[in-house]
């Protein structure tokens, strides 16, 4: 049976940041989602309430197995003032993966998808309309159950938050980001939760992260767990390489998350006819490219950012310089397509959008 939504509206709402102050995930809206899993009752208990503390039993699995993970997308301001989920359903089906490799529940598709529009129906006030703002939304599941022994927990809660937020990386235009590989260290490996959205991913990333950061980089590039010879995702992002026109990226696997923006423009690319490659991508193909000038542009993609240009990437000593440090033409083309799409100022052409 579909949910059956309780909604208890504030009666104090919080004092709404002014667009050029937002950053990101910084600041929440008025309300919370809330569902509860028990055996087999299934999912139940589907409430909005006003935002504040969930209380844990000290004893909750995820706070001593780790059983927790969440999605990320956003809805936006359309140009004639209403408001859009954008792919919600494929967000909705990745955390579906994720949760059964976690072995935790996850909401029907359809579910999910209700959830989120009543969620934002809401909240739509919260929907920011300035340029590069959107409402970011934090569906999450994790075990509650109090115990103490390694096995998959018998409750779970689900629970969304909203953030209205900026830019990632803060302005109004494509900032290039500076990023070191790193080559001890590693993200995910073969066989382990690299391709779901599970919170330990982000805990082993925040190591090296730091590293990166006091040395003056944005992020970090990720090799292979194995060889430390393939390149795999940029910090919170899917990586793309155009070399000599083409535009490559990594074949996703178990170690590597299967972006929904990284589907967007693989799906756009092929509409304009660009030549595009999922396969494995050396580092040193990346060198070799840069050394025949044949290295045209590197860049990032995310729900967070959207796009990221890639100005510069450190192997070591040796710094390679994209596109003297500018965001290409294609990292462009791609940013104000998917920008536009999600606004609705551009056709919807595969029905991405959902509307409120």
């Amino acid at each position: 049976m579909p949910l059956t939504i309780r909604t208890t509206k504030t009666t104090s709402g919080k004092t709404r940041p002014a667009p050029d102050q937002l950053g990101f995930g910084k600041y929440f809206s008025d309300h919370i989602f809330l569902a509860d899993w028990e055996g087999e009752d299934g999912w139940k208990n589907a409430r909005i309430e006003p935002y504040g503390s969930i209380a844990l039993d000290p004893a909750a699995s995820v706070l001593h197995y780790g059983q927790a993970m969440f999605e990320g997308s956003k809805a936006f301001r359309q140009a004639d003032g209403s408001v859009a989920l954008f792919r919600v359903d494929a967000h909705a089906k990745r955390m579906q993966r994720g949760a059964s490799r976690l072995c935790m529940p996850a909401l029907e598709v359809e579910d999910f998808v209700a959830a989120m529009r009543a969620f934002v129906a809401v909240e739509e006030g919260w929907v920011p309309s300035a340029p590069n703002t959107s409402l970011y939304l934090r569906p999450t599941i994790v075990a509650t159950e109090a115990f103490l022994g390694v096995r998959p927990s018998n409750r779970y809660l689900f629970f969304t938050i909203g953030s209205p937020v900026g830019s990632y990386y803060g302005g109004d235009t494509l900032k290039p980001v500076r990023i070191w590989v790193e080559r001890d260290y590693v993200r995910a490996a073969r066989g382990g939760l690299g391709a779901t959205k599970a919170g330990a991913n982000y805990a082993a990333s925040l190591y090296a992260a730091v590293k990166a950061k006091k040395a003056g980089f944005d992020q970090v590039l990720w090799l292979d767990a194995k060889e430390h010879a393939f390149v795999e995702e940029v910090g919170t992002m899917n990586l793309f390489v155009v070399i000599d026109g083409t535009l490559v990226t990594p074949s996703l696997s178990d170690s590597i998350l299967a972006g929904v923006t990284r589907d967007s423009i693989l799906t756009i690319a092929k509409e304009w006819g660009i030549k595009t490659e999922e396969r494995a991508i050396g580092a040193a193909e990346i060198l070799d490219a840069r050394k025949r000038g044949k290295l045209e542009e590197v860049f990032g993609s995310g729900t967070a950012a959207v796009v990221s240009p890639v100005s510069e990437l450190a192997f070591g000593d040796d710094r390679v310089v994209i596109n003297d440090g500018k965001p290409g033409a294609l990292s462009n083309r791609f940013y104000d397509e998917i920008c536009g799409i999600q606004r609705g100022s551009k056709p919807d052409r595969h029905g991405w959008l959902t509307r409120i």
